[in-house]
């Protein structure tokens, strides 16, 4: 009877331990994604203008006539529309 009790309590312990590993798991992939979308937000946002007058400037030492810059436009994941 003892040996039961053994069993079961070595299978929540796992189940525990295994609980707690996915836990940090979820919680690493979720920062993961934070991180990124913060990357690719300042990117579209702050870098992209940059760059673009950067090209226009290229383009006009060139000679290369270019069409308007097209408008930045981040869709966040959360439903909100941000326009620069």
């Amino acid at each position: 009877m003892l040996s039961h009790w053994y069993a079961i309590l070595t299978a929540v312990a796992s189940a525990g331990v295994q609980f707690v590993l996915f836990l940090r798991w979820l919680h690493g992939r979720m920062r993961n994604d934070e991180i990124t979308r913060a990357f690719v937000r300042d990117i579209a946002t702050n870098h992209l203008p940059h760059i673009y007058n950067a090209l226009q400037k290229i383009a006009a030492q060139q000679g290369i006539e270019l069409d308007d810059t097209p408008l930045v436009r981040f869709v966040d994941l959360n439903g909100h529309r941000h326009h620069k």
